[in-house]
């Protein structure tokens, strides 16, 4: 017969310990706060072009466009952090929407040029105000005279963001992960 009093006892002492003290407190740990964030964004900037009939992808697409003008689908990609196909499908619904066209690039064959329809460009001058005022409306929580430090701090947390992603990328073609 085994005493597995003193086990117990230290199983119920790492317990407790657990209970009191996690490892890892979601609410507190940067990228959970970060995504949850984006997501209540996203969702209530959805009041600004939902009316239209179009998601985040769409929009990110949408305002792309027609901010830049006339475009890869790669290049779409690379302005707003979407993957490829996400963008392909994106460009897809904006398409059959008559929002976006295609032309071919001559080039590369592979590749095609989209811009903004004058559909599409009546859209993004429609939403173009209303996103301004939801903007506004966010960010007037931070106060007038921390919005510098705001801008920075989000500046600086993009670029590490993209500096680690970049390490991530660079270790799995060097073949460590």
């Amino acid at each position: 017969m085994t005493n597995s009093g003193p086990v117990r006892d230290n199983a119920a002492h790492v317990d407790a310990a657990c209970a009191e003290a996690p490892l890892l407190k979601l609410e507190d740990f940067l990228p959970h706060r970060l995504n949850v964030l984006s997501s209540l964004v996203s969702q209530a900037l959805t009041r600004v072009y939902g009316r239209y009939g179009i998601g985040i992808p769409e929009w990110r697409v949408l305002v792309t466009l027609g901010e830049n003008g006339v475009m890869t689908g790669k290049a779409v990609g690379a302005h707003t952090h979407m993957h490829k196909t996400k963008v392909s499908r994106a460009v897809a619904q904006l398409e059959q929407r008559k929002f976006v066209s295609r032309r071919a690039n001559r080039a590369d064959l592979r590749e095609s040029f989209l811009s903004l329809t004058p559909a599409g460009r009546e859209v993004y001058e429609e939403l173009a105000p209303t996103a301004h005022a939801f903007m506004d409306r966010l960010a007037e929580v931070v106060a007038p005279a921390d919005r510098p430090a705001f801008d920075r701090a989000m500046k600086q947390l993009t670029e590490r963001s993209a500096e680690l992603v970049a390490e991530i990328e660079s270790d799995t073609t060097d073949g460590k992960v």
